[in-house]
């Protein structure tokens, strides 16, 4: 079941695609953070995404914000597909316990052993702000913008 918005958000401690721990309540107090949840790399939609995230990073990483993406691919795919791609944000690895985070949040294709495609934006206090699946495709991130400025 998806996590309500004002609900706290689970921490966790996941490594991204430089083997570099990254844990959620990181951020508390300093930033809000958008997490975003993606089902594969190298795959279209999940690559369009990501490189508009790239092609805009000052709107999803400033001083008071900071955007994590989350799969269940390993930190060594991630490695390759953000130096391919030049990702220069995390891509965190929800790899083992698989999938662990993503059920945590209620998004995790148990079927198909991945994450759902999910966004949550997390205020510095660690409320869960803003929630949305998308099964029909890409997300629309000036929705993430509207919400990041509401804050």
């Amino acid at each position: 079941m998806l996590i309500d918005v004002g609900a706290q958000a689970p921490d966790f401690l996941l490594r991204d695609q430089n083997n570099q721990e990254v844990r959620l309540s990181e951020f508390r107090g300093s930033k809000n953070v958008v997490l975003v949840f993606y089902p594969y790399a190298f795959t279209g939609t999940c690559q369009g995404e990501l490189c508009a995230i790239r092609d805009n990073l000052n709107d999803f990483v400033n001083d008071s914000t900071q955007v994590l993406s989350i799969s269940v691919d390993s930190v060594f795919a991630h490695k390759v597909w953000a130096d391919q791609q030049r990702y220069e944000f995390p891509l965190l690895a929800d790899f083992w316990p698989h999938g662990a985070v993503a059920q945590a949040y209620g998004v995790l294709n148990e079927e198909k052993g991945c994450a759902l495609r999910a966004t949550f934006i997390i205020d510095r206090a660690g409320t869960v702000r803003f929630a949305e699946v998308s099964l029909t495709g890409a997300r629309d991130q000036d929705n993430w913008r509207k919400e990041l400025a509401a804050i």
